[in-house]
């Protein structure tokens, strides 16, 4: 029999790179299907769902502002790409029989609901996975820190980072072969060493709200199911009492 779940309710925060699959920009159907499938895998196992996804994969604010696009149009922009990629794993986990609802920090109704606390926490509870767009719906701040925010919101036991790697290492695997991967840290070992896991305001609202963050690798198959029972190889960050 498999293990139970560890959490009853999380957050994924998924980047808007990690949809592109093997193109440049933009969207791969086949791996919004199949963070879909691994998705339904975790919802069937009772697990409470909400996900934020970045928009990277079509325009990141901060290199438009570089380019020398004033920043809080450039962020505006960067949201609303966020509701593109949130319809469109919408679409995906319908395909696979889920019930979802997106919720946007921007109103625009003609497309999505507006998020409403107690609303997306009603839709958890009646087994619908909650997508939440549009970031916090302010400039100047990243989905990372928009996904610890609806963390803490919505009381999640814990905040699943997906990344391109099976957890945190001390610099770029993919660059640095002989990089140490971490099994555990403390929300200070992140800061401190600067690993660029989340950006310093999602760190620092995660340990004030006492939610663990867990690293890991959804492009391997299965892997979100593993680490929903503890199982597989992740990082996880927390406080270090617990």
């Amino acid at each position: 029999m498999s293990a139970a779940p560890t959490y009853r309710r999380v957050l994924i925060k998924l980047s808007g790179e990690g949809l592109m699959g093997e193109r440049e920009y933009g969207l791969d159907p086949k791996m919004l299907g199949a963070i879909a499938r691994e998705i339904s895998t975790v919802h069937a196992m009772g697990v409470e769902v909400c996900i934020v996804i970045g928009g990277g994969n079509i325009f990141r604010g901060v290199a438009g502002a570089a380019s020398g696009m004033e920043r809080a149009s450039a962020d505006y922009m960067g949201m609303l790409a966020t509701v593109i990629n949130s319809l469109a794993l919408q679409s995906a986990l319908e395909k696979t029989g889920l019930h979802t609802r997106v919720l946007s920090a921007i109103p625009m109704t003609t497309v999505c609901e507006p998020y409403i606390r107690r609303r997306a926490v009603r839709h958890m509870e009646k087994g619908r996975i909650v997508i939440f767009a549009a970031g916090t719906g302010n400039p100047f701040f990243t989905t990372d820190t928009a996904a610890a925010l609806r963390a803490a919101e919505m009381g999640v036991g814990a905040m699943m980072k997906a990344t391109q790697v099976d957890g945190v290492y001390s610099a770029d695997p993919l660059k640095h072969p002989d990089a140490e991967r971490y099994d555990r840290l403390t929300y200070m070992d992140v800061l401190s060493r600067d690993l660029q896991v989340m950006d310093a305001s999602a760190i620092s609202l995660a340990r004030e709200n006492r939610i663990p963050i867990v690293v890991f690798d959804l492009h391997r198959a299965g892997s979100l199911a593993e680490v929903m029972r503890g199982e597989g190889t992740f990082t996880i960050i927390s406080d270090d009492k617990e």
